[in-house]
């Protein structure tokens, strides 16, 4: 009988399951959507409950579809949106609040307080991170100091805080395991990267007690079981990856120098550095990609906030077009974007910038200006944001790329491919897979549960489905980045702290 695993694929703006084969091929999938709130300027939350309802209709879902029982799942792996921040209720499983999500920029004021006294250095040189409200740790000490449950619970011993792995893992387990793995640990902002462990001196600087932190386990490995009286099988948890983690392990990019980009709500570009953490010097993160056995593999990561997420806006905000799968068309209709240029700093900027109080900007507007233009030139800004991170990248590892491994929604663009192979001068290489985050969950997972036997399995499962060259005139490319760096520095320090 065949062997099915299955891959929780916890985003921004939905939730998706997927089942795979042992010759990793897709057996079923479901997704759904479920909304963002927005109650500030610059605020981003959701509501935990959505996030673990959307998810569990989706595997049922997903299960239906293949005709299929969760007793006929090997293994079980998860991958989920980074950074965002859950706290609930030891016991009665109820969360406190809401998510707040990788993208809210609330606590940007304090981060600014820890970089003025210099704190910033101690928290980089022990986590790999800049001092940036995208991270965990404030968000833990926001809602410490914001929600009047968590205190007293806190005060209590009853309050846990959690990726969202770790709310997924404590309710497929019906509260018995509270955990994450090493590769979500790294993004909090509190977990020392070096020692592999949470940070006490960080902790006590952000006010974060550790008891309210998950375990910390390997990426690959059985973590616990689906709670049998809940789901009606146990089936083991086996593998943990934050989302671009796990792109990274589905794109096999097992050896030391290759590099990965993720066109998915954000854009994410991850190096493998090997066993040693690379420190950036250009704005970039260093981060632990995951840990198989005793081995822990680094990478670096260029971390662009908005990126499909434009394309969500120019669909819903601006109404340019009903489906997405209109932009192919519409961005080719004309002969270039004429000129325009759209910086998505509607969070602020992300990697190699940091500034949070850039503001969104659509620059080079004029009479002749059309939808189209604006589609093309948003389908760019994706290259150029991506194009800023890779520069960073090879000036901080000294390796330069030959090849870039693509995936995402965005990815299955031939004129996103071309242009970002014409801007970065570097073949780009899109799989058969696009949608390797949730691969490299299965993959994690199905090692640990014995259907694949070590990582040269997963190569060779690995498939590219076309290779995109540079064919821009090198004068050409100029012109354009010339553009494209005028216009980010237009964006930048738009609002008063």
């Amino acid at each position: 009988m065949s062997k099915f695993i299955m891959a929780i694929d916890q985003g921004t703006t939905s939730s998706r399951t997927v089942l795979y084969d042992e010759t990793g091929e897709t057996i079923a999938s479901a997704g759904e959507e479920f909304p963002c709130q927005y109650p500030k300027p610059g605020w981003v939350e959701q509501d935990p409950e959505d996030i673990w309802r959307t998810q569990n209709n989706t595997m049922e879902a997903a299960l239906a579809k293949a005709n299929l029982k969760l007793g006929h799942v090997s293994a079980i792996g998860i991958t989920n949106q980074r950074e965002t921040t859950v706290a609930w209720n030891r016991k009665t499983g109820e969360s406190i609040g809401k998510a707040i999500v990788w993208q809210c920029r609330r606590t940007a004021e304090y981060c600014d307080q820890l970089k003025a006294e210099g704190y910033d250095k101690v928290i980089k040189e022990k986590t790999g991170l800049v001092t940036d409200a995208y991270f965990s740790g404030p968000k833990m000490r926001w809602i410490l100091r914001s929600e009047p449950k968590a205190g007293e619970l806190a005060a209590k011993g009853d309050l846990l805080f959690g990726t969202v792995d770790s709310w997924l893992i404590w309710k497929l387990t019906n509260g018995k395991v509270h955990a994450t793995d090493v590769s979500n640990a790294s993004r909090t902002m509190v977990y020392n990267i070096k020692e592999m462990k949470w940070d006490e001196e960080i902790l006590a600087k952000l006010e974060i007690p550790e008891e309210t932190l998950p375990e910390v386990k390997p990426s690959s490995g059985i973590v616990g079981v689906t709670d049998k009286s809940t789901f009606g099988h146990e089936v083991p948890i086996a593998g943990i990856a934050g989302d671009q983690q796990a792109a990274l392990f589905g794109q096999a990019c097992f050896e030391r120098g290759m590099v990965k980009n993720t066109y998915g709500t954000g854009c994410f570009m991850l190096k493998n550095t090997g066993s040693e953490p690379i420190d950036s010097k250009h704005g970039l993160l260093t981060t632990v990609a995951w840990q198989l056995g005793d081995k822990v593999t680094y990478a670096l990561e260029g971390a662009v906030f908005i990126a499909g997420a434009l394309v969500q806006w120019m669909r819903d905000g601006l109404q340019l077009f009903t489906n997405v799968k209109e932009i192919e068309a519409m961005a080719t209709a004309v002969e270039s974007a004429d000129g325009v240029y759209i910086v998505p700093a509607f969070v602020g900027l992300g990697a190699p910038h940091w500034d949070p109080y850039a503001r969104g900007a659509i620059l080079g507007l004029t009479r002749g200006t059309t939808k189209n233009h604006l589609v093309r030139a948003g389908l760019q800004a994706m290259a150029y944001q991506s194009n800023d991170v890779l520069q960073a990248m090879q000036k901080d590892s000294g390796i330069k790329t030959k090849i870039l491994r693509v995936d995402g929604g965005a990815s299955a663009s031939n004129y996103l491919c071309q242009f970002q192979a014409d801007i970065l001068g570097v073949t780009v290489s899109r799989p058969q897979n696009i949608e390797t985050t949730a691969l490299g969950a299965a993959f994690l997972a199905g090692l640990a549960a014995g259907v694949w036997k070590d990582q040269a399995t997963l190569q060779a499962i690995w498939k590219e489905n076309r290779r995109f060259h540079p064919e821009q005139t090198p004068e050409k490319v100029s012109q354009c980045l010339s553009g494209w760096h005028k216009a980010v520095e237009r964006s930048k320090r738009w609002i008063d702290n």
